[in-house]
């Protein structure tokens, strides 16, 4: 199992302390630091600015948002990081929501899973540079075809050469359709919300896209990269207090993200068994009665999705992870005190 640390977007400000973090997770050995982006901060410079000071971690998307940039254009973006940190990059892409690409891209949601088909294509052909790159989809012509254009555009291949063809692409997918192709075409998975109790309905999806011609992996070297919560507490009366510390975030998820009819994270909790629950909580929630709708969270999914225990708990319950395929938890700590207690813990 390895440990990423998950720096996330910014609030209304640059968060301090950082530098700190990145220097501790480097020091006590996690794996990789990921960023990621809503409608603030992006995900590429924060990993440029302070991945400068690593040699060893690796530094991923958690998630790059693909309608906001065409995908030559992330293409040039991860190559560039990759030259400058030495091979380390890990370009981890997501299609958000219709809320967000319509609202703040201002471009088409429809179609997501054919258009992600096309996005990797692409970038796969930027990374591995033998020849021009073009594309026949709907989606992202190359050159660009339709009744607007000039007719002048020329299939480009990269100026710069790619320190690796084989940057490794990860996913973040929800549905069983998107994970399948996730499974298909990508070397990794990044699911919001797994769990060891969810974990088998994940796995008739992941199969099917193992199985599917030209499928780039296997299970065995797939890498399922999962976020959650990890908190050592010193016994049952602290670890309450972090259950109950939680559920409003959960409740957010749950009954806040997206819009009423097209949340998508709600439907990943109505997978798990909580149609009746998440109905209440969306209910109560869009209602401005937030403080009632994470009342209603059961502690029992609090403590499925999340790892808050003592050391000996902690480690029997990333065992239990490990054991459904999860090859490394992203974890959002505080305070290099914090990274040093689980590396050693975990060690």
């Amino acid at each position: 199992m390895k440990l990423g640390l998950q720096l996330g977007y910014w609030g209304a400000q640059p968060p301090a302390g950082v530098g700190e973090l990145v220097a501790a997770a480097e020091e006590a050995g996690f794996d990789a630091v990921f960023t990621a982006e809503a409608w603030g901060s992006d995900a590429f410079t924060p990993l440029a600015w302070w991945g400068r000071e690593t040699s060893r971690l690796r530094l991923g998307t958690s998630i790059v948002q693909m309608s906001g940039r065409t995908p030559t254009s992330i293409a040039m973006h991860a190559l560039t990081l990759d030259h400058l940190c030495g091979g380390r990059v890990i370009l981890g892409m997501g299609v958000s929501g219709p809320q967000v690409v319509e609202g703040w891209y201002g471009v088409p949601f429809a179609k997501p899973l054919a258009r992600t088909r096309e996005v990797v294509s692409i970038i796969r052909q930027v990374l591995e540079r033998s020849g021009p790159v073009t594309n026949g989809g709907p989606h992202y012509p190359l050159p660009l075809n339709t009744a607007e254009a000039t007719g002048l555009g020329k299939p480009l291949k990269s100026i710069v050469h790619p320190l690796r063809a084989e940057l490794p692409i990860w996913l973040g997918a929800e549905g069983p359709k998107n994970v399948a192709q996730t499974a298909e075409i990508a070397d990794g998975w990044i699911p919001i919300f797994y769990t060891p109790s969810s974990a088998a309905m994940y796995q008739p999806w992941l199969d099917e896209g193992f199985a599917r011609p030209g499928a780039r992996h296997t299970r065995e070297t797939f890498e399922i990269a999962a976020t959650c919560h990890l908190q050592i507490t010193s016994g049952a009366q602290e670890s309450q207090a972090v259950v109950e510390a939680l559920k409003p975030m959960i409740a957010l998820y749950m009954g806040g993200m997206g819009a009423k009819e097209a949340n998508y994270h709600k439907q990943v909790f109505e997978r798990m068994g909580y149609v009746e629950l998440s109905n209440e909580v969306q209910s109560l929630f869009l209602a401005g009665r937030r403080d009632e709708a994470s009342a209603l969270i059961p502690d029992e999914l609090v403590n499925d999705m999340h790892i808050i225990g003592t050391a000996e708990e902690v480690r029997e319950k990333v065992a239990a992870w490990a054991a459904t395929g999860v090859t490394t938890l992203l974890l959002s700590c505080q305070t290099p005190e914090e990274i040093r207690t689980i590396a050693a813990v975990l060690a």
